[in-house]
This record gives C-alpha cells, structure tokens and sequence, in this order.
C-alpha cells in the first residue's frame, strides 16, 4: 500500500505542476490512529514547501484535493493532518482481505527487496580447539536472521561458516596436549579427548602464551609445524580435536536451528590469500621489519600486517583469499559477512586492499558488525571461567524457565518445549537491539510470558492454535481455512498490524534490521491477547470472523517467529 500511496502523491503533485522530490510514507502509529489521524501519512508538502516557498499546509490542502478526485477503491478519503501532513484513511475491506490472504497464502507478505539476487552470508565463525562462547551465540543469532530475511526478500541464500582451523590459538591448545603428560593435574581420560578438555588446553596455553617466553617459542614452533603439516606426531592431535570441535559445534548449531551450507576454513584460505600477496608485492603491499604490509593510510585508514615475519598468512591475507574462494565456489551478488564490530577497522582496510586486487568483488562485500551480549553484573557466574559459552547460557535459561513454569499459577507445559524457547528467549535478547549495539541480556526479562520477549511470542502464537483447535459451530468450521471470514467488525489494532506485515518484513530485509520485525512481533503478539482478553470468539455472534481474524493472526505470527529464527511451538 505504501507504494500504492506514493504513486498516487506524485501523479497528484505532477498534475498540480509541483517538481518531483523525495519524501516519505509511512504507517500511522496506532495510537495515533485510534485518534483518527489514518493509517498512512506523507510528508511531501513540507519538501515542496521548501522548493516553492508556499505554505506546507497551502500544498496539502491542494494535494488533498487532487487525491481524493482521484483516490482508488482501497482509500476511504485524504485528509491534511497537522502542520501539512497528508493524511490516508484506508477503506475497511482492505483490511478484510488482509485477514483472508494472510491466513491462506503461505507466502503473503513475502517481498522483492532481493528479487533475483545470489546472497552469501556468513555468520557464527568458530574456532576448532575454542570453546563456542556468547560471541558465537551473537554472531549467530543475527546471521541465521538475516538469511532468512534476504531469503524472505526473494533471494537465493547460502550460508557459510568460516572456521579458524590454524592459528596461534590452536598451537596454544596443542602446546598444553603435548605437554600434558607430564603434568600431574589432569590428563587425558582414558585416552578419550573431550571439547572441555581442549577448551582447558587452549586456556592453559594462552596464560602460558603471555608469562613464559619459553612455552611462547614452543607455540610458535608448533604453530609453523601445523601450517607445514610436517609432524606426524601432531597431525594426529591436530586431527583428532579438530574432528571433535567441528562435531561440537554442530551440535550447537542444531540446537539454535542453524544448517550452513559452506564450510571455510583459515587452513585453505591461508595458502590462498598468502599467494596473492606475494603476486602484488610492490604494486599493492610491501616488506617492512620482515614482514609484508599493506598502507592503509592512503587511503585514510591504517597499516595492517598480511603476512608475518614467519612468513605466514594473518587473518587480513586469509580474509582474501576467502573472498575470492568463497566467490570461486558460489558467484554470488552480495557477500554478508557478521562479525563482531572490535575488526570493523581492520575490515576497512581488507576492503580497501582487496578493491585494488579484486575490485569486483570489493563490491560485493557487505560488513555487517555486532556488539557484544553482557550479562548484568553480578547476576550469573560460569563454571568455565572467563569464557562464558553458549550451552553453559542456554542451560541457565532453560532451568529458569522450568522453574517459572512451574512456579506459574496459570500452569504451562514447557517441557516438551524448553529448549526451543530457551533460545528464542536469547535470540529476542540479542536481535531487539540495534544489530551494532551491545545487548545485555538479563536473564529474568527474557523468560516472561507477559510480554516483550521470545517466550512470550511463542506462547501468543500457542494461544492462538488452542483457539482454532476448539469446537465451533458449523457456520464457522471454516474460517480462516477458506470459509470466508462471515460478518466483519471494524478493524481495530489486531486487523491493521496483519496488514502492515508485509511491509514490515520488506524494511526488515531491505535495511538488515531485524529488530524491526522484533518490536512488530511483539506488537502484534500484544493486539492479540488484548483481543482474546476483551472479545469472546469461540459463541459470539461473529465467530466466523474471529477464528478467521485468529488464524490470520497466528499465521503472521509463525512467519515472524520464522524470520527471527525461533520455533513457533503448537502449544506451551
């Protein structure tokens, strides 16, 4: 509709003789709109009165005028709001045949915002021989989101998980393994490995990486022997915990809903990008203190190390090479890539390296940085130390969301559920904020059932199916399932948010911005359990159009849920 209305404004202004501008339209708030101030407003006579120097109400009046001579069947009438707004009233069947679309077409509100587009997004970026840890969780979250949104927009999405394989932070952990069985604090368990184990391993190695200059030159030494492959010894080790965290983290990724349909990782990528950083020595990079740069100042940024004085590849050669493989493998037209926003510099400077050896690909390239998640203060502690990891957070979640459960005096039946609203309750946390900005995720607000968070929409989607599961009568036994929706009430809250869904979820996917999608949920999920709560459906006189007003409700629910990436439980 908001198209619909723009087309309209400019024929008008055009058929007036005004120029033609930018200016927006927008959905009314609805408190604004139980004030009766419409469903859409434009801000188009303040441009113009900018441009003419006449008075912005003088052009909305004029504008108002043309617009209702000329205003289709889905506008009841035009009005000029205050201070030269333009006001659009929209007729009451548009909002009636939203009811019935959204219950019947599963791909109602399903944009075109990436209409044809092949789209790479990678997300979550774990590494073998680490833990996975909140920030994993993060990136997550926000990438599983965003696929579904540009899939939601028409495009062809792939999902890739770029895996640090090699890397002081695994030498750190083989140190530590080497080492251990001349340790007399742990060993290894009946020669079992374990992911705790190698969490364990890798922290040892990092303490003894930054006090001992004896165990740094061992890590070193046996972060070369891994790029060489050249001890059999450790190759074995190597492939063993590598084997084990990769089968570690797809457990998780189950469990958060997560399928990736590519797997990169630094050890192919290494070689790569080290190959074509030595193919543009003295054109694009060169050698300093032993080591090969790439200036960043020319270009208003700073100098980054590509390879190191060992002559390996750091993460910035890495990241190049997995540009152009990740390209090589799916030509894609855009390349998302999540991360946390501490590498959004050295980024800059990637992009700015890479634009001059593959510029076609540079721009391709869509950074999108994160904050980080927090925990409030003194409210949690985690038995791994400083790393607090993602099973460690969930499982926290889920006991307390049992005990509310059972605690509540309207009983609900979470068991069957609990893990599947334990990570909606996260993904709520963390996707309601601004995708830059840190969340800090308080573990009591996102286990409530009363209102703004993942469980709570879970269990308005739940309240919904228990409604339609009821016995009706006859007349009705078809609403919403393509029975019509019988005599129709003046749409209210319920009936407009279901019709602004579509355009909700094309702004969501158009400006990577799921929080937007996260208050709209939680908006919606609002309207409707204050119509359960004011208006009886199952007997009333118009219960044909209550169960189809229901079935609606619950279908744009479920996509929403969908799109933010939690399940929609038939029943809590």
């Amino acid at each position: 509709m908001e198209k619909e209305i723009r087309r309209a404004v400019q024929e008008a202004a055009k058929g007036l003789g005004y120029p033609e501008l930018v200016f927006t339209v927008d959905p009314v708030k609805l408190a604004d709109s139980s004030r009766g101030r419409g469903d859409y407003a434009a801000n188009v006579a303040f441009g113009l009165s900018k441009i003419t120097g006449k008075s912005a109400l003088e052009i909305a009046g004029a504008l108002v005028t043309e617009l209702n001579a000329h205003k289709s069947t889905d506008i009841e009438h035009v009005e000029v709001g205050g201070n030269g707004f333009i006001n659009f009233f929209l007729a009451p069947v548009v909002f009636h045949r939203a009811i019935t679309e959204a219950a019947q077409n599963p791909d109602y509100g399903r944009s075109t915002a990436y209409a044809g587009k092949k789209v790479m997004v990678e997300y979550t970026d774990t590494n073998p021989f680490k833990l996975f840890h909140i920030g994993h969780l993060m990136s997550n979250c926000i990438g599983e989101s965003l696929s579904r949104l540009i899939e939601w927009g028409g495009a062809e999405v792939k999902r890739a998980d770029y895996q640090g394989d090699v890397g002081l932070h695994v030498a750190k952990a083989l140190w530590k393994l080497v080492r251990q069985p001349a340790d007399g604090d742990w060993k290894l368990e009946d020669g079992t490995m374990t992911m705790e184990m190698l969490g364990r391993a890798y922290a040892a190695g990092a303490t003894a990486y930054e006090s001992d200059e004896q165990a740094k030159k061992e890590i070193h030494e046996i972060n070369k022997k891994i790029y060489e492959r050249s001890d059999p010894a450790l190759n074995e080790l190597y492939d063993a915990g590598r084997k084990i965290s990769l089968d570690y983290f797809e457990s998780i990724h189950t469990l958060l809903g997560t399928h990736f349909d590519y797997y990169f990782f630094e050890s192919e990528t290494g070689e790569f990008g080290k190959k074509i950083v030595s193919e543009h020595m003295g054109t694009v990079f060169e050698e300093s203190e032993g080591a090969v740069i790439y200036r960043g100042e020319k270009k208003g940024l700073h100098t980054r190390v590509f390879l190191n004085k060992d002559d390996l590849p750091t993460y910035e050669a890495k990241e190049l090479g997995l540009a152009k493989i990740k390209y090589e493998r799916y030509p894609y037209d855009l390349s998302v890539v999540v991360t946390g926003n501490e590498i959004s510099e050295y980024f800059k400077v990637l992009l700015a390296a890479m634009g001059e050896i593959f510029p076609e690909l540079a721009a391709k390239q869509k950074h999108v940085p994160h904050g980080m998640l927090r925990l409030p203060s003194g409210k949690m502690s985690s038995r791994t130390g400083d790393v607090l990891t993602a099973e460690w957070l969930i499982g926290e979640v889920r006991e307390k969301i049992r005990a509310r459960a059972a605690a509540a005096e309207e009983k609900k039946d979470v068991e069957g559920t609990l893990d599947a609203v334990s990570v909606a309750a996260l993904k709520y946390s963390i996707l309601k904020q601004g995708i830059g900005r840190d969340s800090i995720f308080d573990v009591e607000k996102s286990i409530s059932f009363t209102g703004d968070s993942g469980p709570y929409l879970q269990y308005s989607h739940a309240r919904a199916g228990s409604v339609l599961a009821q016995p009706r009568t006859s007349a009705a036994a078809d609403a919403g399932q393509g029975g019509g929706i019988g005599n129709p009430e003046t749409p209210g809250a319920l009936e407009r948010l279901i019709f602004y869904f579509p355009e909700e979820a094309e702004r969501a996917a158009g400006e990577l911005a799921p929080q937007r999608l996260v208050a709209y949920a939680n908006e919606l999920a609002g309207a409707f359990n204050s119509y359960y709560a004011e208006n009886r459906i199952i007997g009333s006189e118009r219960e044909a159009y209550r169960l189809a007003l229901t079935a609606a409700l619950r279908a744009v629910l479920s996509r929403t849920l969908s799109l933010l990436g939690m399940a929609a439980p038939e029943k809590m």
